[in-house]
């Protein structure tokens, strides 16, 4: 936000240099990012004079070129210019631009230099509206009116101020400071406790009187939780025209540019008090009336950036008796701004609540000076000093009376908010014991009005103003900014609780415990944004778009819906990498992923249908071996995928017998298996289909796996991994070679196997796999090993027998199996 050094002055007397200015502002909160000396118009007008056409001739070398001469009025001889406007003549009173000028001319800066021009040398130039900053038309030059004085500097004909601009960068909480007055009134704060002389004076509205007492428009508010108090005032029979030079000046510092005085009034009062207005044209105000309230659903609306806007059911909007006029606290009609025809204005200062505005702002992607200011809290209190205020001086300047009475819609006062405050809490927190008069002094400067003291306490009213005011520690804060950080000296103890272990929930150290296991085992970890592609999930069956929780206001297309997988980020991660000759890749992330449910919506209003949960994803691609002289290249398989989703089951605490894989057919995969308990799905895994690579241009396999981590961690946490000593008794292999038909898979031979033997069998593994001659049509062979182990005694070959032949008889009724 830009403060002007001399606007400020006009409400507070002090002595302090620009620089010491943005210091002191610094020191109690109001970080000034800069202090620059800047003109109403850029370069001030260096090197500009006003000087007289003594001659006129045509170029003899070109036919709409010129050659004059020019008297500046600096007692030398006159300057020869070679100019190319179609209108200059001699006699004319011009601006003249001598060599050396800067001049700024959109974005560009132009020195004027001596040159010559199809033969002829030329000394200057004589200048159009849009070269000297002062218009924007360039279809010839300026002709001052015969009045001009020779000689006289451009910037004092034109009456260019020069001043200094703070930027200061208001936080959030600080809207009261987003004004020259609210600045004004922290650093008087200020001045007083570091005694410097200084004096605060608010503009008085003492002399507002109506001129009317009959008329005037009516207000008549409907949603009065949208809009606590509205307050409006008709003005007849104004002089809308160009602004006086001291209103434009004051515009023009701060950066914004001046349209016409009614319009520019209420931007300086904006910039004045931090309460935003709106001036009407009462000609398009239907019925005489302005009605506070809402519009159906899908209205159409179009705003004074000619954009037709559809409304929601929640956007309040200033209507007449008929139709829409502006979006309350946010942006204007098309309809209902002040042009040069207005004769009779509406002048608009209210307090809209600042969730409803900041809501309506969101929805409609917009963000303007009043929008900013009500989101964060106006003064409910204010509305009609400002109402005053801006009459005041647009009869100063436009003349007009005022008619009817002041229409103030408060049907619930809002009072300023009651804190009561510890002397111990206030010494406590600040660390340093700061005398009670000391205190209650800083509260005075700062208007926190002392309703009652005792000995240990303050009983405070807080002005309604100061929003972000709401508990003694926010009284602290203020207490301790005015009275100067730097004051508080530092101890020479040091006070701390160190521990060799941060205390961390048990989702975060199991995660810990799985990400090294990874990163031992060669993968890398990677952070995808949440916020992704809605392209991604159009046509999608696996996760259709409808069930995407998509975002009202994106920072742009590609950012528009939260992700329900992990998948497409690590696409992304693998295509950028392999575009950077980076092919053997190991990722992993741990990342929330978001649903809606719209049936779940219906059933729960809270949650809105929205859920929540973490997951883990695997990517392997390229080599798992890179090729050297040791080992051959080895290409990476899901089957790797596979075992280090068993290692991450087995480490979590789930034994063999607890999880089942299961072939699935899936658009994301090629070829994929389910992963789940007897209860419930943990994920899947598999080659990610060709399909969806292509929109990654990744040329290679990806092999993926996506585990749901909060239901991991609900199936084990009741489950202990325990560390038992090694078998004193030797393990027993046997093998079996089956005939098995080929839709068979060796997880159902697994699957068997476990259910058969849960004590005795240790290990089932595949050795072999063969297809072909030899062996009956639609069979194949599967030579499979297995382990037994009793932990308490050696096995006999009885034992053996017995629990092999339970096996194979199981195979053989379940899945058909017998041996070749």
């Amino acid at each position: 936000m830009n403060i002007s050094y001399n606007w400020l002055k006009e409400y507070l007397q002090f002595d302090l240099s620009p620089q010491e200015t943005a210091a002191a502002l610094t020191s109690i909160g109001l970080e000034t990012g800069g202090v620059e000396e800047i003109q109403t118009i850029k370069g001030g007008m260096e090197g500009l004079v006003i000087g007289e056409v003594l001659t006129c001739v045509k170029h003899p070398n070109s036919d709409h070129l010129s050659l004059t001469t020019v008297n500046i009025g600096n007692g030398e001889e006159p300057l020869k210019i070679v100019c190319g406007a179609p209108n200059v003549a001699a006699g004319q009173k011009v601006v003249v631009a001598t060599v050396g000028t800067k001049l700024y001319i959109g974005d560009n800066e132009i020195t004027i230099k001596r040159s010559k021009i199809r033969g002829e040398e030329s000394f200057g130039m004589i200048c159009a509206e849009d070269e000297i900053g002062i218009g924007t038309s360039h279809e010839g030059i300026i002709v001052l009116p015969d009045n001009a004085v020779v000689g006289t500097l451009a910037k004092d004909y034109y009456n260019v101020k020069s001043d200094f601009v703070l930027e200061i960068d208001i936080t959030p909480n600080r809207i009261d400071a987003a004004s020259h007055y609210g600045v004004a009134r922290d650093l008087a704060a200020y001045l007083k406790q570091a005694a410097k002389p200084h004096k605060l004076s608010k503009p008085s509205v003492e002399g507002f009187a109506i001129d009317k007492k009959d008329g005037g428009i009516d207000v008549r508010v409907e949603n009065a939780e949208a809009c606590p108090r509205y307050s409006g005032l008709t003005i007849r029979n104004v002089s809308v025209k160009e602004s006086p030079d001291w209103l434009k000046n004051k515009l023009l510092l701060i950066g914004l540019r001046p349209i016409n005085n009614i319009v520019d009034l209420t931007n300086f009062i904006l910039h004045e008090t931090g309460h935003p207005m709106h001036a009407f044209d009462v000609n398009h105000i239907e019925g005489n009336k302005v009605v506070v309230r809402t519009l159906p659903e899908g209205s159409r609306f179009v705003t004074l950036d000619e954009q037709e806007r559809e409304l929601n059911a929640n956007d309040l909007m200033i209507c007449n008796a008929n139709n829409g006029m502006c979006i309350a606290g946010v942006f204007g009609g098309i309809k209902s701004g002040v042009t040069e025809q207005t004769k009779d204005v509406f002048l608009e200062s209210a307090y809209f609540n600042p969730t409803w505005v900041r809501k309506t702002a969101r929805r409609h992607g917009l963000n303007t000076d009043s929008s900013f200011r009500f989101e964060r809290g106006a003064d409910p209190n204010n509305t009609v000093y400002v109402l005053k205020r801006a009459a005041m001086l647009i009869k100063e300047i436009a003349g007009g009376e005022i008619e009817g009475d002041i229409r103030d819609v408060y049907p619930a006062k809002i009072e300023n908010r009651e804190i009561v405050l510890p002397f111990r809490k206030v010494n406590s927190l600040i660390g340093k014991e700061i005398p009670k008069e000391t205190v209650k002094s800083i509260l005075e400067s700062l208007e926190i009005e002392i309703k009652n003291e005792t000995e240990s306490t303050l009983t405070l009213r807080v002005p309604t103003y100061r929003v972000d005011v709401t508990r003694d520690v926010d009284v602290i804060e203020d207490i301790l900014r005015i009275y100067g950080y730097n004051n508080v000296d530092f101890s020479n103890s040091l006070k701390a609780n160190l521990s060799y272990q941060t205390p961390t929930d048990r989702k975060h150290k199991l995660q810990t415990l799985v990400s090294e296991q990874l990163a031992a085992s060669g993968f890398n970890e990677i952070m995808n944004n949440s916020l992704t592609k809605k392209s991604y999930y159009e046509h999608n069956e696996t996760y259709p778009l409808s069930r995407c929780v998509s975002l009202l206001n994106p920072l742009s297309n590609d950012l528009g819906v939260m992700r329900q997988t992990l998948l497409y980020g690590g696409l992304e991660s693998i295509a950028y990498n392999r575009n950077r000759k980076h092919y053997d890749l190991h990722f992993y992330e741990f990342g929330n992923c978001y649903f809606f449910d719209a049936d779940r919506k219906r059933e729960d209003k809270i949650l809105s249908g929205h859920s929540e949960e973490t997951y883990l994803g695997l990517w392997i691609c390229g080599d798992s071996n890179p090729k050297n002289w040791a080992t051959p290249r080895t290409e990476t398989s899901v089957f790797q995928l596979k075992a280090h989703v068993e290692n991450i089951l087995k480490r979590m605490g789930f034994t063999s017998n607890q999880v089942i894989f299961e072939p699935i057919q899936s658009p994301i995969y090629s070829a994929g298996m389910s992963i789940r308990t007897f209860k419930q799905p943990i994920g899947n895994f598999g080659i990610v289909s060709d399909n969806i690579l292509k929109k990654f241009d990744i040329d290679t396999d990806v092999f993926f796996a996506e585990m749901n981590w909060d239901v991991i961690l609900k199936e084990t946490s009741k489950s202990e991994v325990r560390f038992t000593e090694i078998s004193k008794f030797p393990p027993v292999s046997r093998d079996l070679a089956l005939l098995i038909d080929k839709n068979v898979t060796f997880a159902q031979i697994e699957q068997v196997a476990k259910k058969s033997e849960k004590k005795l069998l240790k290990g089932i593994s595949l050795f072999d796999v063969y297809e072909g001659k030899n062996l009956p049509e639609g069979k194949k062979s599967y030579a499979v090993n297995f382990v037994l182990q009793d932990e308490e005694k050696t096995l006999n070959d009885k034992q053996i027998d017995a629990v092999m032949q339970k096996i194979r008889h199981n195979l053989q009724k379940e899945l058909g199996a017998v041996l070749r």
